[in-house]
């Protein structure tokens, strides 16, 4: 009689037996291979810390080149500044002028009032030719520069006289553009003497007043050519479109107003060429100059 015992038999029968794996064989590797389990291998985060470590050496050996860079460059200022402004190597020690005629150098030195001895970047060349236009009004225009090492340099451009005006004995010099710029006791060689002899009454002296009437007479002399110009002797400015001109040998030129000055000037060169012998030259009106007398 078949009972627990047969049926228990049949089961282990039944039952396949699980085969063992051989020994040292391994355990198949996890997908990902390698060790560590997962792909990229190592703990969680190990790429990261080491991309940091790496990223930590290469920075290192560059700070103290940037350190040292900056030390240099804070050197090299210092001893540049030392050497312009504390050193004795590069200061003021002496002004050169060039360019003067009337003035004298030591005139224009005075004026320029450089501070010798100081150090030579420090020198305000602006504030020097504003001192000089200032103190010395025959200077027309002045160049301030530095000379390295030591020096100052001047170059001075003069006003050059038109016409002279005589008051109380001296004479007043008058550039081209009618400035009067300096009070002299002889008259400068070949400088007309300019006249005015325009009633301060008339309506013109009233309309323009007298000192536009001198700029007028001015300006006609400076338009002058230039071998005219240094045989004129007077201008007389009787009023605002009546200027003349007294040359030598009783020769006059009629010129009218002050305007249009090169056309005149340019019609009075042709005229007395034409007109060799003539004694008056009327160019007012310079596209119908006229030549008259003998």
């Amino acid at each position: 009689m078949a009972g627990p015992t047969t049926a228990r038999r049949g089961d282990e029968r039944n039952r396949k037996p699980k085969r063992k794996s051989p020994a040292g064989a391994s355990s198949p590797a996890p997908k990902g291979g390698g060790k560590g389990g997962k792909k990229g291998g190592g703990k969680p985060g190990s790429a990261g810390t080491a991309g940091a470590r790496t990223g930590l050496c290469r920075l290192l050996p560059r700070r103290p080149r940037l350190v040292l860079w900056a030390l240099a460059a804070a050197l090299v200022g210092a001893g540049a500044g030392w050497v312009l402004y504390g050193s004795g190597w590069l200061r003021a020690t002496r002004v050169d002028v060039a360019g003067v005629e009337v003035l004298s150098a030591a005139e224009v030195r005075e004026a320029a009032a450089v501070p010798l001895g100081d150090p030579l970047i420090s020198v305000d060349t602006d504030a020097v030719a504003d001192r000089l236009r200032e103190r010395l009004p025959r200077i027309e225009s002045v160049d301030v520069s530095r000379d390295w090492p030591h020096g100052v340099a001047v170059e001075v451009t003069e006003r050059q006289p038109r016409a002279i005006v005589e008051k109380d004995g001296k004479f007043v010099e008058i550039d081209g553009s009618g400035v009067r710029f300096a009070t002299v006791d002889r008259p400068p060689a070949k400088v007309p003497r300019l006249v005015m002899e325009a009633p301060a009454d008339a309506p013109g002296t009233r309309r323009f007043g007298r000192p536009r009437l001198e700029r007028e007479g001015v300006r006609a002399a400076a338009a002058l050519p230039s071998d005219v110009r240094r045989d004129t002797r007077v201008i007389r400015v009787r009023s605002y479109d009546s200027i003349i001109m007294e040359l030598t040998g009783g020769r006059t030129v009629v010129w009218g107003s002050g305007e249009r000055g090169d056309a005149k000037a340019r019609s009075l060169t042709a005229l007395m060429k034409a007109a060799h012998g003539a004694a008056h030259f009327d160019v007012s009106a310079p596209g119908a100059p006229a030549a008259s007398g003998s």
